[in-house]
């Protein structure tokens, strides 16, 4: 049975959002259409999310953050993608950020350098010199549910507006088609686990981490 998300004026509920994504939301044109609502905790995961409240993974865009590297000088990006995707970090991120090498940025890095949880991470605050790379797709959403910078809340607003942020950057293609999301929830024995040698690195295929994760460098994840 699915729960209902309650949403409200992102601004009239600050104790829902991150500081620095309620900071970013006071200087934010048409801030008034981003709305805020309440969410368990442990349901943060977008699968899980997905289906305990009802809501599409289509209409759910996740945040990926990923680390660039090129002459021994590492930058960040973020990614935002529909959840029926997966960024394609190693082709058109890569290429875009005129990168060495692209892969996902440490768990650690990131809410450390973000002021945001693990599970929580979004477009709106982020560091002004991180990049934000948007789906063409998601920012055609009418309206799609991202983070609000903690795990205890899903922020919700027009697919143009991401599009619109003052980092922000549209990428026709940046999203590839996978499988679809699978609660960790339904499934009645241990994780799914699968592993698939490669040249560059290891698939990873954990439960609900859905997509696959592509893993290069110990320590590296995606958010």
């Amino acid at each position: 049975m699915s729960s209902e998300l309650v949403f409200a004026p992102a601004l009239s509920r600050p104790h829902l959002l991150a500081a620095p994504v309620a900071a970013a939301l006071r200087d934010l044109p048409r801030a008034e259409e981003v709305e805020v609502a309440e969410i368990d905790p442990a349901l943060a995961d977008t699968a899980a999310f997905c289906e305990r409240y009802g809501v599409s993974p289509a209409e759910s865009a996740n945040c990926v953050v990923i680390a660039a590297k090129r002459g021994g000088v590492t930058s960040y990006a973020a990614c935002m993608v529909a959840a029926t995707t997966r960024a394609d970090v190693n082709g058109l991120v890569r290429r875009h950020l005129d990168a060495r090498k692209a892969s996902f940025a440490p768990v650690d890095t990131v809410t450390a350098a973000s002021g945001m949880e693990y599970g929580g991470i979004t477009p709106v605050g982020l560091p002004p010199g991180w990049p934000v790379l948007v789906d063409e797709a998601v920012a055609k959403t009418g309206s799609v549910v991202i983070g609000s910078g903690i795990r205890g809340s899903k922020l919700r607003l027009p697919g143009e507006l991401l599009a619109a942020l003052p980092s922000a950057r549209v990428l026709p293609g940046l999203g590839i088609p996978v499988a679809p999301l699978r609660s960790r929830n339904r499934n009645k024995g241990p994780p799914h686990r699968e592993m698939c040698s490669r040249r560059t690195g290891i698939t990873v295929t954990l439960g609900n981490r859905m997509p696959p994760v592509r893993v290069f460098k110990h320590g590296s994840a995606t958010i």
